[in-house]
């Protein structure tokens, strides 16, 4: 049994080290890889990386920030050039950016924050909210009631939360329900709320809206209101994935904002060779990509500029 060992052995070595030790390595930490907003950004910064000659590698962290750092510190054992933290936020993986300091190995932040030993970051959460919530609360007219489906490990969830928040102030006839969703599980929870919901929230006497933090609890949550066939409540989600935009076409969703991800993908990692050349002379920065709110009045035009959206 002593190949086995030695086998054992090898493969482990051999996962300490990039699989090519003369091409640049970016590693990418998702906090949920198969979403669909994560989804293209992983595309559009694998398409960058192609382009100025580097590896990629995905570690799904599954919602957990403990093995977001785990993943980080393994990507700094492995010597990569730069490390891409995506969504959760740079409070909860000061363990990872403190191997990755040590190793001299940038990090950024998608959705995450800029802050600590970040040196650039994009997709924030907060400014994309707001046209969203905007247009929700104009169209209750001040009253009525909200279940929020919000999720605090996120960065980006949180601040669209505050935001969400801000904009109520001025509401304060508005009553909001908060549930947090989880991942994974964000579908099965975002139904499950949105039953129980509605038990309490009878159609034909207020003003009724289901905001998620992301689009893809909002989804959820319309599978129960087509299953009671309650066409009352407006449904409000964030990044505009491909079923959110089919189920604002289709009359079941009510807005979106629409996040080009794969775009923020793809200036980050275009980004990475002019942070690793600047070394500690680089500026810590931010690098947006405004949002699109996207409704059933502006669906069709957005579908005809952005095809691939619906991909």
């Amino acid at each position: 049994m002593k190949w086995i060992v030695i086998g054992a052995a090898l493969a482990a070595a051999a996962a300490a080290v990039p699989a090519q030790a003369d091409t640049p390595l970016v590693g990418i930490v998702s906090i949920s890889a198969t979403e669909a907003n994560n989804a293209r950004y992983i595309v559009g910064a694998k398409a960058a990386a192609k382009e100025i000659g580097w590896d990629v590698s995905v570690i799904d962290a599954a919602g957990s920030a403990d093995q977001a750092n785990a993943a980080i510190q393994n990507f700094a054992q492995r010597g990569s050039a730069a490390i891409v933290d995506m969504v959760f936020p740079y409070s909860s993986i000061g363990a990872g950016l403190q191997a990755a300091k040590s190793a001299n190995i940038p990090v950024v932040t998608w959705g995450g924050g800029l802050g600590s030993s970040v040196a650039a970051t994009n997709g924030s959460g907060g400014p994309m909210v707001v046209p969203v919530d905007e247009l929700m609360l104009k169209t209750m007219g001040g009253k009525g009631s909200i279940l929020a489906l919000t999720y605090h490990t996120g960065e980006v969830c949180r601040n669209r939360e505050v935001e969400l928040d801000k904009a109520l102030e001025a509401n304060p006839d508005i009553k909001v329900t908060k549930n947090e969703v989880r991942i994974p599980g964000y579908f099965e929870d975002g139904a499950q709320y949105a039953n129980a919901w509605l038990a309490s929230h009878p159609a034909g006497q207020e003003n009724l809206a289901i905001w998620g933090c992301w689009d893809d609890p909002a989804i959820g949550a319309i599978g129960s209101l087509r299953a009671q066939s309650r066409d009352d409540v407006k449904v409000y989600g964030v990044n505009g994935n491909a079923q959110a935009l089919e189920n604002i076409k289709n009359g079941f969703m009510t807005a979106t904002a629409w996040q080009d991800s794969y775009t923020e993908g793809y200036n980050m990692v275009k980004l990475l060779p002019e942070i690793r050349k600047a070394g500690a002379d680089w500026k810590p920065k931010a690098v947006e990509v405004p949002a699109v709110l996207v409704t059933k009045d502006t669906i069709d035009d957005f579908i005809a500029k952005h095809p691939d959206a619906m991909k």
